[in-house]
């Protein structure tokens, strides 16, 4: 079977990264089997690094230009058919598919942006410090590829090839006999795109940042359905706290089919829990 090609910047790479001060910030990509580590300078060093502006950044509200590296550079020979994991440094994780992630050319195309130490990003937020980088993942032509807000994650640690979500965590998965138009299954594909990269689910999953969405009781089993709704859409409409973390799904990042389908996953996997282990 082939085994995919990791991209490596060669000599260069590893003579920078080694030479990098022990406080500079660095991104480990991992892919057939093959680990690297990066420092900023590496990565900016790459014959493949270019400028890249977008009008409507989705960290920062407004037009952004960064030093980026296109995604499908430092994952040649990925299938395109795998998963690529990004890990943020707080526990945000976005599985994406290689498919669009790996794309060139005239439609949605993916790069990886990267903050040079000596002219760092703004902040995220006023009277805070924490900007987007080090590293980020930013679209160009992001509307040609249907590519959601989720999909731009940024303050990565990691990013690595892995196996598809559900086959590293079977307990997500419905009902085998569903047919694949069965709106349980379209709501899976919801769940993994909008709610994966927060949450686990049956004790399933990579995120780390919010609860688990199953156990020991699912949210369709406490909130009725107008207020699950208007918790997804806006959640400080129903439970406000200053230091709540869950963004809002209005109906351009998550369609009013799109909601409905989410829930009927919800209720599907709320009569398919797992055991929860004792507590020590």
């Amino acid at each position: 079977m082939h085994r995919p090609r990791f991209f490596f910047c060669g000599v260069l790479c590893a003579t920078l990264t080694q030479g990098a001060a022990a406080t500079e910030p660095e991104v480990t990509i991992v892919a057939g089997g093959r680990m690297a580590t990066y420092a900023p300078a590496a990565l900016l060093a790459l014959p493949a690094a270019t400028h890249v502006t977008i009008p409507d950044d989705v960290a920062y509200k407004r037009e952004m230009s960064f030093r980026a590296v296109p995604v499908a550079a430092l994952f040649a020979g990925v299938g395109q058919d795998e998963t690529i994991r990004f890990v943020a440094n707080d526990g945000f994780v976005a599985n994406l598919p290689a498919a669009p992630l790996l794309a060139r050319g005239a439609g949605a195309v993916a790069y990886l942006a990267i903050e040079p130490p000596d002219a760092p990003w703004p902040p995220l937020k006023a009277g805070e410090s924490a900007t987007a980088g080090p590293f980020y993942l930013v679209w160009v032509r992001p509307e040609l590829g249907g590519i959601r807000a989720e999909q731009w994650p940024y303050q990565i640690a990691r990013i690595e090839s892995v196996a598809s979500l559900i086959k590293r965590y079977p307990m997500l998965a419905p009902a085998s006999g569903l047919s694949a138009q069965d709106p349980i299954r379209h709501g899976f594909a919801a769940y993994e795109k909008n709610c994966a990269v927060c949450h686990t689910l049956n004790l399933g999953g990579d995120a780390t940042i919010g609860p688990d969405l199953n156990v020991p009781y699912n949210p369709t089993e406490y909130l009725r359905v107008d207020a699950l709704r208007r918790l997804i859409r806006d959640p400080q409409t129903l439970r406000r706290w200053p230091a709540a973390k869950m963004p809002n799904f209005p109906a351009t990042t998550l369609s009013d089919r799109e909601l409905t389908d989410l829930l009927a996953y919800l209720r599907h996997m709320a009569d398919r829990k797992v055991a929860l282990p004792p507590i020590k």
